[in-house]
C-alpha cells in the first residue's frame, strides 16, 4: 500500500481511450475540426493582462496597446480570412466587449458564428472569488451575450481557464450545456455536478497561439508546422477513433500579419482534406456527442 494519498476529484472516472464506445461525426467523418477563437478585453493599466516580451510585465501602455491591436485591427484580417476559407467559427467573448467593441459583436452574428461564455474581462480570474461573486459572474457573461446576440450561450470557457471547486456545479445551474476548461482528452466527456451531468468538449492549450508564441516565445513558422502535424497525426489516429482537433487563436497574437500568413498556410492543408473532416464549432460538437453518446450518470 502506498503511503502518499493524493487529492482527488469526483467530476469524472478514468476512462482509456481504446476501451470507449465507438461513433462518428456526421455524414461518417471521423475527425472533427474547431476554430476556437478568443475575443478578450482588459483593464487599461490594471488587473491581468499578457505582453509581448516578458512574462512577469506590469501593466503598461505598450502591452495594453498590444492587445488591442487583436480588437481594432487582428480580428477583422481574422475574419477576412475565415471567410475566405468558409470556415465557421467559435469566440470565447468577454461580455463587456458589447458595450466596448459592438461591431465585434455584429460580425460574429452575421457569419452565423457561435458565441462561448469567457467571463467579462481577462483582466480578472474567477477562481479568486467567493461563490456568490463567480455566480454573479457567470451569469452576467451569460445574459449579456443573451441579450445582444438573441441566443443564450451553451458554452463556458472561463479567463485563463481557471475554476474553483464549485465552478462546474454553478455552470450547469446557469444553464451551459459543456464547458471548454478542462484540456484532458481528444474526445468529449461527461463530468459529474451537483445539479447532473455537464459536457467537456476538447480545447487545446498546445495547439495555442498565445501559450505558444507569447509564453514559450515560439516563431510562427514553428506553430504553423504544429497546426500541420498535429492535425495530420490526428487525422491518421481518426481512423482507430472519432478525434476533435482544435486550433485555439486569439486575435492579438495570431493576428499580426506575419502570423496569418502561417495560419494562412496551414488552413489550406486543412482544406486539402476537406471531403475527410467535419468542420464544426464546439457546440455543434456537444450537441452531436450527447445525441450519440448520452450521459450513463444523470446524477
Amino acid at each position: 500500500m502506498s503511503l502518499i494519498s493524493l487529492a482527488r476529484h469526483d467530476r469524472y472516472p478514468y476512462s482509456p481511450l481504446p476501451e470507449r464506445p465507438d461513433f462518428t461525426w456526421p455524414e461518417g467523418k471521423r475527425l472533427a475540426v474547431c476554430i476556437c477563437n478568443n475575443i478578450e478585453i482588459f483593464s487599461f493599466l490594471s488587473g491581468l493582462g499578457s505582453d509581448s516580451a516578458s512574462l512577469a510585465a506590469p501593466q503598461t501602455t505598450r502591452n495594453f496597446a498590444w492587445r488591442d491591436y487583436g480588437n481594432r485591427v487582428g480580428q477583422w484580417y481574422l475574419f477576412d480570412l475565415l471567410d475566405e476559407y468558409g470556415f465557421p467559427a467559435s469566440h470565447n467573448f468577454n461580455s463587456l466587449l458589447f458595450d466596448a467593441c459592438p461591431q465585434i459583436a455584429d460580425r460574429i452574428i452575421a457569419r452565423g458564428d457561435e458565441f462561448v461564455g469567457h467571463g467579462r474581462t481577462n483582466a480578472e480570474r474567477q477562481d479568486v472569488l467567493s461563490d456568490a461573486e463567480e455566480k454573479a459572474l457567470i451569469e452576467e457573461a451569460r445574459d449579456a451575450i443573451e441579450a445582444y446576440s438573441g441566443a443564450t450561450p451553451r458554452g463556458w470557457l472561463g479567463p485563463y481557464l481557471a475554476q474553483t471547486p464549485v465552478t462546474l456545479d454553478l455552470l450547469k445551474e446557469a444553464g451551459f450545456k459543456y464547458v471548454l476548461d478542462w484540456p484532458a482528452d481528444d474526445q468529449p466527456f461527461w463530468m459529474r455536478t451537483r445539479s447532473g451531468p455537464l459536457l467537456s468538449v476538447p480545447y487545446s492549450i498546445e495547439l495555442n497561439d498565445s501559450p505558444s508564441m507569447v509564453f514559450r516565445q515560439e516563431s510562427a513558422i514553428s506553430f504553423e508546422r504544429m497546426m500541420i502535424d498535429q492535425f495530420d497525426e490526428m487525422l491518421l489516429q481518426s481512423r482507430k477513433h472519432p478525434l476533435v482537433y482544435t486550433i485555439v487563436l486569439h486575435p492579438f497574437v495570431i493576428g499580426m500579419p506575419f502570423r496569418l500568413r502561417a495560419l494562412r498556410r496551414a488552413f489550406s492543408h486543412i482544406t486539402e482534406h476537406r471531403n475527410d473532416i467535419w468542420i464544426a464549432t464546439p457546440g455543434r460538437v456537444a450537441d452531436h456527442f450527447a445525441q450519440v453518446c448520452p450521459p450513463r450518470d444523470a446524477r
